[in-house]
């Protein structure tokens, strides 16, 4: 009887990449994948520590997996495990810890515990790595976009982010090795690609080629219809960049440009690398060159030492920006990092009353971005049935709005025009054009 494999992914796209190219190196030896809440041989767990949230749910995603199959082999990788390996280790019920290297030969070390028996700790000093770890992707099991990590990394050291010491300075893949994965990708049916990486603004930086390149290389692959990028730095965004962006077709209309602060004492007590009106002039290149283009964002409260006065002006940023979308999330501390020791800690308490405010507030630009589009025709890559309705699909614009429609026949992996003629809860609902 075939073994089985079950992976749980915590965090981010990149995460998200890796954890299939790893799903895959078991199903090459004869795995079976399943649902994570099911019996499996091999359970492995993906790990996040961007807040104290992702910590947490890491810890409980551990011990409860012992729990579905006491005999079962436990791996633990990625973010937590590299930051906290020693956290990882006490637990009795890991058998191998993986830190964000090292995740080509999981495969080959579950095996090696299942012959010996041994608690295996393979995380390497990520600091010293210098060369980008080739995974292989060809294809997402119930996706119509595919993801393509294309970088790995990050110099800015922002001071509450613990990312840097989790994944490393800034490594990049190869145009011919993305590219190359793009086409696997192209000939597997995927007509979106999402690129994503710890700092794809930085891609390139270690090897001499540029971001432009690749997107330009990206573009010219038949089969390819959309390029979605992942989260942003505002600062890549140029005059010569943005111009050249505009003139590939495929690239989506949709910019996660971080921000974190609307406020640019805050931004400077965070080592951000640009001002406030550094990330508005990127806005406009953007919207200048890219009609009805969908900006959103990261913006984090409760930073140390921010005051009534700078959240104020976060919030007038916001509402001058008219975000399309926004993640609001509170300020953790993040132990080893500049901001630990910074006095001033918000409490609490004004932590989540500033954070229903900016929810309340971008919920409105959201809203308010979604009414824009009735009565205007848009392309939908449909993505699956939709559960609200029936007979209806779901799927997303390339500007990144929910759209739903109803069709007789499944349209799932389509692109296919549709006007818009409503919005309702966030989702906007139209009909399909013949």
């Amino acid at each position: 009887m075939a073994k089985k494999v079950a992976i749980c992914t915590l965090g981010c796209k990149v995460n998200t990449y890796e954890s299939e190219a790893v799903k895959k190196q078991f199903e090459n030896h004869g795995y079976i994948s399943v649902d994570f809440s099911d019996s499996a041989d091999v359970y492995i767990i993906n790990t996040c520590t961007v807040t104290h949230l992702g910590d947490r749910k890491s810890r409980q995603m551990i011990r409860r997996t012992k729990q579905i199959n006491p005999y079962s082999t436990l791996v633990v990788m990625g973010c937590y495990a590299q930051v906290a390996p020693d956290e990882v280790e006490k637990i009795e019920e890991v058998d191998i810890i993986v830190g964000t290297a090292q995740k080509a030969h999981i495969y080959d070390a579950v095996a090696e515990f299942l012959e010996n028996n041994k608690k295996q700790n393979l995380v390497c000093d990520i600091s010293h790595k210098t060369d980008f770890e080739e995974l292989e992707v060809t294809s997402y099991e119930g996706r119509t976009r595919a993801i393509l990590k294309i970088q790995d990394g990050c110099n800015n050291f922002c001071s509450y982010c613990i990312i840097p010491y989790a994944r490393g300075r800034i490594r990049s893949r190869s145009i011919e090795s993305s590219v190359n994965e793009a086409k696997r990708l192209a000939a597997h049916g995927f007509c979106e690609i999402v690129l994503v990486g710890i700092h794809i603004a930085s891609f390139g930086r270690d090897t001499g080629e540029s971001l432009i390149d690749l997107l330009t290389q990206l573009n010219n692959i038949d089969g390819i219809k959309r390029i979605r990028m992942g989260s942003l730095e505002p600062t890549l965004f140029s005059d010569e960049f943005t111009q050249k962006l505009s003139k590939l077709p495929k690239i989506c209309r949709h910019f996660h440009l971080s921000l974190q602060s609307g406020c640019d004492e805050t931004l400077k007590r965070m080592n951000r690398k640009y001002t406030t009106a550094d990330y508005m002039e990127s806005v406009k290149r953007i919207r200048t060159a890219f009609e009805d283009a969908a900006i959103t964002t990261d913006i984090m409260v409760g930073f140390p030492g921010e005051t009534d006065a700078e959240f104020d002006s976060t919030m007038k940023f916001i509402d001058e920006v008219s975000f399309a979308e926004a993640h609001i999330f509170k300020y953790s501390i993040r132990r080893g990092t500049v901001a630990e020791k910074m006095p001033n800690q918000v409490a609490p308490e004004v932590k989540e009353e500033r954070s229903k405010r900016l929810i309340e507030l971008t919920k409105k630009t959201h809203d308010e971005f979604l009414t824009s589009h009735i009565d205007k025709e848009v392309s939908v890559l449909f993505e699956r049935e939709y559960k609200g309705k029936k007979g209806y699909y779901e799927g997303k614009t390339d500007n990144y709005i929910t759209v739903i429609a109803k069709s007789d026949t499944d349209v799932s992996g389509e692109i296919k025009g549709v006007k818009i003629h409503s919005v309702k809860k966030g989702v906007a609902e139209g009909t399909i054009l013949s």
